[in-house]
């Protein structure tokens, strides 16, 4: 089967990268259109609107846009930890609302940028929602993760010490050693599911790049993102199926529903309009 019968035609669509390490593209934009929304969207919620998000990128499938990334960083005694944006409240059209968004690495990152696929209606995407943020383990993907944690274990920094050789038979050895995870889960009714990712090509982007985002938004060669796929909301995986390599996505992050790919190791900004929170 050729690549052409794959996939749907290309929608016009324009992404352009840079910074090319290691056969992998960082520090990317994507140029997705425009569009005119209203902030507050629509009476029955808050939130949402037209919002660019960092992403890592879309490269194949019908999904039409990539995976937000989930800033993190690496806590003093070695856990790893999702940034959630700073909450504040503004004023729009008369109405007070609370929002999550700071200035991060020179982005606008917004809690907006999770808005999809029926998460805007899970509380742990709430502003206000009180978390410690901490990734927790997901197990039931690589035999690594089940063997060292139970379901809700925090993850640590010294359970990867061996990301630049680890290898489960899918795709390339020492590309980036996996973790399911959860994220802003605890005490929420609903996950919200995420994978967080190792790698040396992480580490060398940052090294040879001075982008302000990168430096922000990784720490210690780990990158983290959102696992709910962008076309009809199922779960993807990263080196967990043999058939990904059909796709081109050995190395990537594959949905098995309707082989969308998606590359870790590029970013790029997406403009989608997320959709509003249910009224507070």
């Amino acid at each position: 089967m050729s690549k052409s019968d794959k996939y749907p035609a290309e929608s016009g669509r324009r992404r352009f990268v840079k910074g090319v390490v290691g056969g992998a593209a960082l520090a990317g934009v994507g140029a997705m259109g425009s569009a005119t929304v209203n902030t507050l969207t629509t009476s029955g919620g808050v939130g949402g609107g037209a919002t660019v998000a960092t992403t890592i990128a879309q490269t194949g499938g019908p999904a039409p846009r990539g995976l937000p990334q989930i800033p993190l960083q690496v806590t003093d005694d070695g856990y790893i930890e999702g940034i959630w944006p700073e909450t504040t409240t503004i004023t729009q059209e008369g109405q007070e609302i609370q929002v999550a968004q700071q200035d991060l690495g020179g982005k606008t990152y917004s809690g907006e940028w999770f808005q999809y696929c029926g998460v805007e209606s899970q509380e742990n995407v709430a502003p206000g929602f009180e978390s410690d943020n901490l990734f927790r383990a997901a197990p039931g993907k690589y035999d690594w993760q089940d063997e060292t944690y139970d379901a809700g274990d925090r993850i640590h920094v010294d359970d990867f010490g061996d990301y630049d050789e680890w290898g489960n038979g899918i795709g390339d050895d020492g590309v980036g050693k996996p973790a399911s995870v959860t994220w802003r889960s605890e005490d929420a009714d609903t996950n919200l599911n995420a994978i967080v990712i190792r790698s040396p090509r992480i580490e060398e982007a940052v090294e040879n790049s001075d982008d302000e985002w990168l430096q922000a938004s990784t720490d210690q060669g780990f990158i983290a993102y959102l696992n709910v796929c962008t076309h009809f909301c199922c779960i993807p995986d990263y080196k967990v199926l043999e058939e990904s390599a059909r796709y081109d996505a050995a190395n990537g992050s594959y949905c098995v529903c309707h082989q969308s790919v998606y590359d870790p190791f590029t970013l790029e900004e997406a403009l989608f309009i997320a959709r509003p929170r249910p009224d507070e």
